[in-house]
């Protein structure tokens, strides 16, 4: 039975049925309700709704037997004080039936993610996972990250826990495999290399520089390699470095070597899972009303990530309800591994890999291993989970808490600890600066802000774009000198670029050419006319997002860009005094700061000192016949 504390708490989750004004709870007109429906319920597998008076659906609940399911809820003295409250608030019922129970389970899932009752427990992240396509209807097959429906005709490799892991594998992918990522259009108007060739990224099979069975071999690497094939990949890169170093080709030798490099480097990022080919391991820690489940997703014998998942609705319930109906949820919208490995024995275990098989339309086995490799696995998932679930109950402050929404929110692999910020200002080009603003944990890091001049004769006066590369170049290129191995903790979890997709495609253009792209950036825009509110996020990945205007991340956000921008405006403004205010005599060498008063004394002004004839400097007092001459000519240049 819930305790006090729990029962508040589910006051406080249903208490918006009482507020809006509907019907005030009455647990004997919510039992009646559910008796007037049992007199025409069939004894059949199907999948029943709780409504309240204003059709708000309360609980969506599977059954084997209708009748015999629905009928445990008019006998109130044995429910908790959770189903009590949902029995008082019920008002009506919908019912469908369905031919066996698993098709029950799974219009169940549907419908929770549908509705999002507010007494089933509930998966709160429910973001689509990224996947890396590889085409195959070109004679010259893209790769790319993918995230969404895979209708596309082609191989989805993944999922991955991350788009920051997606990405850094994408990176290293091309470095080694050199296929294409750009679209078609662009292929096929380049009439040269782009930059991705310049930097042995890509073969560049739109001039011609590969012939398409060369990159037919290129991609059958891939293949092999993203289905757990590496060894042999490896093995057949060593074979053309050794045999290009014997051929004396050692410009050709070195290139297989960084092939060979960045192939560990991707192994090295994503492991290896022993006893496992292609499997989930999920695992579960519960602690102080809260639930941790831990994913870790194996594809071809590598692990490709973790995601640490916080499902909602779970105070009070089993922990075997609270992971079916995870599973359930979770492999709504992904496909699910030929293997589903669990950290405990489900009483419904046998019914959920049936749901699953007649979804995914093969064999998926869900089971609890006992000993050995796999067993480790899931004591690694467990340990994950068990901390995940620690760090989420110590980060208590308001500060901490925006950190790890905004995580969240951008789907960062952890709780950002640097956060950098950028803005540029100019008044029609002129006294052009960028600023960096950086935050964290603590707030604003106001020691590690930087101001930008920009004073580079390839920026186009007022060209944006060209001033936010020009301070992210000098920015990131400093990175892999001076933190070479990110422990120092210089290196940004998450940049903001005060713009839209012009601004964040500049800004990710000058990260892949430092070879630094698996920083997350975003992109922040204001809405129409400029409105503080409406502001529109702009992912790596092409995805738009918008919060609502009283959501805190989306107040947190704002700060961040307004105190870039303040900062961007006071270096601004102080550049700009400081040329206003600039003396004409300053540029003049030799002429220090009595010299300076002398002539204006004498003269009245420095455009008096500028139009003075060499006779009429010789008359100041303390000017020598010298230091009159230099001034002449610096204001009457010869020529």
């Amino acid at each position: 039975m819930a305790t006090g504390k729990q029962h508040d708490r589910f006051s406080e989750e249903t208490s918006a049925y009482t507020v809006r004004g509907t019907e005030q709870p009455d647990l004997d007109t919510g039992v009646a309700a559910i008796r007037n429906v049992l007199k025409t319920l069939p004894a059949r597998p199907g999948v029943y709704r709780m409504q309240d008076a204003g059709g708000t659906v309360l609980y969506v609940g599977k059954a084997r037997s209708l009748r015999a399911r629905v009928t445990n809820y008019t006998q109130v003295a044995r429910l908790p004080k959770r189903l009590q409250r949902m029995v008082s608030l019920t008002r009506e019922m919908t019912i469908v039936t369905t031919a066996t129970e698993a098709e029950a389970l799974l219009l169940e899932a549907q419908l929770i993610k549908r509705f999002r009752p507010a007494f089933n427990v509930l998966l709160r992240d429910d973001k689509s996972f990224p996947f890396i396509f590889l085409r195959e209807d070109h004679d010259f097959p893209q790769i790319r990250k993918h995230r969404g429906a895979r209708r596309g005709k082609g191989i989805y490799f993944g999922p991955f826990a991350s788009a920051g892991s997606v990405n850094r594998t994408l990176n290293a992918l091309q470095k080694v495999f050199l296929l294409r990522s750009c679209s078609d259009s662009y292929m096929n108007n380049r009439s040269r290399p782009c930059l991705l060739y310049q930097i042995r990224r890509c073969s560049a099979p739109c001039v011609g520089k590969i012939e398409e069975a060369g990159y037919a071999d290129l991609v059958a690497d891939t293949k092999d390699f993203l289905a757990g094939k590496s060894q042999q990949v490896q093995r057949k890169l060593g074979d053309a470095m050794t045999a290009a170093a014997e051929d004396q080709d050692f410009e050709l030798a070195a290139i297989y070597r960084d092939r060979l490099r960045a192939l560990t480097y991707i192994q090295g990022q994503a492991g290896t899972a022993e006893g496992a080919r292609d499997a989930d391991v999920i695992a579960m820690a519960a602690k102080a009303n809260q639930v941790c489940i831990q994913a870790f997703f194996i594809r071809g014998g590598q692990n490709w990530g973790h995601r640490a998942f916080f499902p909602q609705n779970v105070t009070g319930e089993d922990m075997d309800e609270i992971l079916s109906s995870f599973l359930m949820q979770f492999y709504e919208d992904m496909p699910a591994p030929p293997e589903i490995l669990v950290d405990r024995d489900l009483s419904e275990k046998d019914l959920i890999a049936e749901a699953l098989c007649e979804r995914a339309d093969r064999k998926v086995i869900v089971k609890r291993p006992q000993r050995g490799p796999l067993r480790r696995l899931i004591e690694q998932a467990e340990r994950n989970a068990t901390e995940a679930l620690d760090r989420r109950l110590a980060e208590s402050t308001t500060q901490a808490k925006l950190l790890r929404q905004v995580a969240d929110l951008f789907e960062l692999e952890q709780t950002p600890r640097r956060i950098e910020t950028y803005d540029n200002s100019h008044i029609q080009g002129t006294n052009a600066g960028g600023a960096m603003i950086v935050a964290g944990p603590d707030g604003f890091q106001k020691n590690a802000y930087r101001k930008f001049n920009i004073k580079d004769a390839a920026v186009v006066p007022g060209d944006d774009f060209g001033m936010m590369k020009h301070v992210l170049r000098r920015r990131l290129a400093r990175l892999p000198k001076e933190d070479p191995d990110r422990s120092k903790g210089m290196w940004p979890d998450l940049i903001l670029i005060d713009g839209g997709k012009g601004q964040l495609s500049a800004a990710r253009e000058i990260a892949e050419e430092l070879d630094v792209a698996d920083i997350p950036m975003v992109g922040v825009a204001k809405g129409p006319d400029r409105n503080a509110g409406r502001e529109t996020f702009y992912l790596d990945d092409g995805r738009e997002l918008t919060l609502p205007v009283n959501d805190p991340v989306l107040f947190y956000l704002q700060r961040l860009r307004d105190e870039a921008h303040r900062f961007a405006i006071g270096a601004h403004r102080a550049k700009r005094s400081k040329d206003i205010s600039a003396n004409p005599l300053d540029e003049i060498p030799g002429i220090g700061p009595s010299r300076k008063r002398a002539l204006l004394m004498h003269f009245g002004t420095a455009k008096a000192v500028r139009g003075a004839a060499l006779e009429a400097l010789l008359d100041a007092p303390g000017i020598s016949k010298a230091v009159a001459r230099r001034i002449y000519d610096h204001f009457h240049p010869a020529g």
